[in-house]
């Protein structure tokens, strides 16, 4: 934990301090602000307040005095509810407007971590409840040049790895032995291990109408044969092995097996493309500014060219997501569609752009590049695709 960092951060958005709490690890993202060891028991709330200036203070459980020890302050225990609460209030004297793990109407879910008791009895000793959503970016999706080495690092490796999965599905059709969506991604796994990457689930492979949904994961028992003719989608997401403070790459690309593609497939296809250059211009455009960009705006960006070209309907998903040492980070998402993502694309983070367009029992387009922002400049870190592979 930096503390002279977060208290400055405080300052600097007129806070009086950062609440954080817990029961059970109900908040995992204390855990990595503070540095507390994730897989301790915890059966009883804690604690732990950093004010904007002065020492931090915590209040445990008497039965579970020791869980904030690896943490600067001073202690204050607790056994009964009354006795929390009066301990709670001495500590939070003079403190007005607290920051905590809260958002507004549940907008920002991914750092709603505090339940709406806990901001009850805050509200009612006259706290100023606040989300600490741009602090929690701050401290959580900001990256250091060696993350960032990692990230380019599964960038080389996991497009080679697609590459010869587009290349296995071609040998394979053309040789007469129709592979299925499972056996690509069993392919696409063997060669992200051989290449010392790592992933949680997947890949994705969608052929056909499978295509059209954008979370289908294709099963041994389900999955789907692939022919000539058929439209595919791949999205393959990894990170290097054994380092967990590594970066993720996340991209999705979409081809053609055998033939050309259809005027329809095309036009979508060059939708979803501009739609996603949309978004990139918009974000590059404002760190050459050097101004201050939320993730709503990249969001419109996309989702405007979509809707313009007639087919916002289909577009049924954010146009991107925070990467960090989680694919799916604690930091802006592009987003004014699930959610209205006012975070800013702070400097020194990642993020993947990927609108999509998706008619169901017919086919699906995405087009998935990450991008890293850093002063003064935002760049697209892997190769991006301009037209549909030919298979």
């Amino acid at each position: 934990m930096n503390l002279d960092a977060i208290q400055s951060a405080l300052r600097d958005h007129n806070l009086d301090g950062w609440l954080f709490y817990d029961h059970h690890h109900r908040d995992p993202i204390a855990y990595r602000i503070l540095g507390l060891d994730t897989q301790m028991f915890v059966s009883r709330r804690w604690y732990y307040f950093i004010p904007a200036k002065g020492e931090p203070q915590k209040l445990v459980h008497r039965i579970e005095s020791g869980k904030l020890d690896a943490v600067p302050g001073a202690k204050h225990e607790y056994s009964s509810w009354q006795e929390l609460e009066r301990e709670l209030a001495s500590m939070l004297n003079g403190a007005k407007k607290i920051a905590m793990q809260y958002s507004p109407r549940n907008a920002i879910m991914y750092v709603s971590m505090v339940d709406a008791g806990t901001v009850e009895v805050l509200r009612a000793m006259d706290k100023e409840v606040v989300s600490s959503a741009d602090l929690v970016s701050q401290f959580e999706a900001v990256l250091s040049e060696e993350q960032i080495a990692t990230h380019y690092a599964a960038q080389q490796k996991l497009d080679g790895v697609l590459t010869a999965g587009w290349k296995r599905i071609g040998d394979e059709v053309r040789a007469g032995r129709n592979p299925d969506e499972f056996s690509i991604i069993t392919f696409l796994n063997q060669g992200m291990e051989r290449e010392g990457l790592w992933t949680d689930h997947g890949p994705n492979c969608s052929a056909g109408p499978n295509s059209a949904d954008s979370h289908y994961e294709p099963s041994r028992e389900s999955s789907r044969t692939i022919r000539n003719g058929d439209f595919v989608l791949i999205d393959i997401w990894a990170k290097l092995a054994n380092r967990p403070e590594a970066i993720w790459y996340d991209i999705t690309w979409t081809g053609v097996v055998g033939r050309e593609p259809s005027d329809r497939e095309q036009l979508i296809f060059s939708t979803v493309r501009d739609a996603r250059d949309a978004a990139i211009a918009t974000v590059q455009k404002a760190y050459t500014e050097n101004r201050a960009i939320a993730g709503w705006e990249a969001d419109d960006a996309a989702r405007n060219v979509i809707r313009n070209a007639g087919f916002g309907e289909w577009f049924t998903h954010r146009t991107g997501h925070n990467i960090a040492i989680e694919l799916h980070g604690n930091g802006a998402h592009l987003d004014n569609l699930e959610t209205h993502d006012e975070r800013l694309l702070l400097p020194n983070t990642c993020f993947s752009v990927e609108p999509g367009i998706y008619f169901p029992g017919e086919f699906g387009v995405r087009s998935e590049v990450n991008m890293l922002t850093r002063p003064g400049n935002a760049v697209v870190t892997g190769p991006m695709q301009r037209e549909l592979v030919r298979i």
